[in-house]
């Protein structure tokens, strides 16, 4: 049996429908032949996509993309609801989209309904989710036939656009903040129209500033090599500093560092990307916070990188 090895870096996965994102992750991971693997936040296991898959020290900033933003591909059925808000669950109430009478008539009525779901909108979250209550995730009440009460939060839908019209069956795209449930957004779309709707195809591809496109399937995987991009790959949304070598050992071991330089206004009390001014193979050295003139160490990588393929 071949021996687990260190590395280091971000393989951008395709998820396959019908598994779940931690399943995605130990394929990767024995794929791979690699120590430690983690992602950057789940993805049910009916939705495709974009699945940032973090091995060994990029393991240490996968919770800076889940703030991140998301795009995603969807497909609505209208005139149906299920328990789930999506095709994986059972069917609890229908009603005819008759009204309806041609895909014509569906667009004007799509595009005359979504501006309200654009902006700051108030969404509650889905019994069937992964949040936690008293330890314990919802959809294990859920399967249990308890209904816990939940409270509306904040996300923001950035844009919806309507890419295709075969009523009751409709595709948009959306591009919103972290924490959005687009099965949610289904059934919120369906209670507008007033004949109820649920989720039947989810596809991810974006997550912050990482792209689908760079993305590889796990079939791939088992025929080739991935690209594996760097520890900062996750991190490129954020200003960078550059400090020598004595600071940089500094921050390393904990300490606070002054690093007297020019902060643009918008970067005050930021949080940066900090890379070592030697010329080495990998200068990229950790995170930290920049306030009034010094450097508060947030998360650093343990040691050189050795095995960036």
């Amino acid at each position: 049996m071949r021996m687990a090895q260190r590395i280091d870096g971000v393989v951008l996965l395709d998820k396959p429908s019908g598994m779940s994102s931690q399943s995605a992750v130990t394929s990767v991971k024995r794929l791979l032949h690699a120590e430690k693997a983690g992602h950057t936040g789940t993805l049910d296991p009916m939705a495709t996509g974009l699945l940032p898959v973090c091995l060994g020290e990029a393991t240490k900033y996968s919770q800076d993309l889940l703030d991140a933003d998301k795009a995603y591909l969807a497909q609505l059925r209208f005139g149906i609801q299920t328990d789930t808000g999506d095709a994986q669950g059972q069917i609890i109430a229908e009603k005819s989209t008759a009204e309806v009478v041609d895909n014509a008539m569906a667009k004007s009525l799509i595009d005359a309904m979504l501006p309200r779901f654009i902006g700051e909108i108030q969404q509650v979250p889905p019994m069937y989710s992964a949040l936690k209550r008293d330890g314990k995730p919802l959809y294990e009440y859920a399967r249990s036939g308890i209904e816990i009460e939940r409270e509306a939060r904040r996300i923001t839908i950035y844009s919806i656009k309507l890419l295709n019209v075969h009523w009751p069956v409709i595709d948009i795209e959306v591009h919103c903040s972290k924490g959005t449930y687009i099965r949610v957004l289904a059934e919120d779309m369906g209670h507008a129209l007033g004949c109820g709707a649920h989720l039947i195809g989810l596809r991810r591809t974006m997550v912050g500033h990482l792209s689908l496109a760079q993305s590889a399937s796990l079939e791939s995987l088992q025929y080739s090599a991935p690209q594996i991009l760097p520890v900062d790959a996750l991190l490129q949304t954020l200003p960078e500093l550059t400090v020598d070598d004595i600071q940089a050992k500094r921050l390393e071991m904990g300490q606070r560092v002054p690093c007297a330089v020019n902060i643009a206004t918008q970067w005050a009390n930021s949080l940066f990307r900090i890379y070592r001014s030697q010329a080495l193979p990998q200068n990229f050295i950790g995170t930290a916070d920049w306030r009034s003139g010094v450097l508060h160490p947030r998360r650093f990588i343990s040691q050189r990188l050795i095995n960036q393929n």
